[in-house]
């Protein structure tokens, strides 16, 4: 997903889904200058599938202003299974992530979604 021209960075965790058991849930930095759409999200659901196969179909994309980092730069991927789940208010030990605004900011980013469209709908 990196390799789309405009994509800062990505993460790609599982999260449960009721059909195929997992489902894959991105969580994506867009460029500055770029603005998110349902236009883009599709583009690159399209982008992932051709690429990797129609198996990698994202069931959800998240815009993220950053991804939850380590101070050495490790991307905490456990956080981020955590959001996607739903599963927000237990995410156990934050203490070595190096700017907790972010895992607020995609905390919100996930409830935002869920209010404004449903729960099962992807963000």
């Amino acid at each position: 997903m990196t390799a789309h021209p405009d994509v800062v960075e990505a993460a790609v965790v599982g999260l449960p889904h009721a059909i195929k058991g997992e489902g894959l849930y991105a969580f994506v930095t867009l460029h500055a200058e770029v603005q998110p759409s349902d236009e883009l999200r599709e583009t690159l659901i399209q982008w992932v599938r051709g690429r990797i196969g129609p198996f990698a179909t994202l069931d959800a994309i998240q815009w993220a202003p950053a991804l939850p980092k380590t101070r050495s730069g490790k991307i905490l991927r456990r956080l981020l299974r955590g959001i996607a789940a739903n599963e927000a208010s237990d995410l156990g030990d934050v203490s070595t992530l190096a700017d907790a605004a972010v895992l607020e900011a995609l905390i919100v980013g996930r409830r935002d979604a869920e209010a404004r469209l449903g729960e099962s709908a992807p963000c």
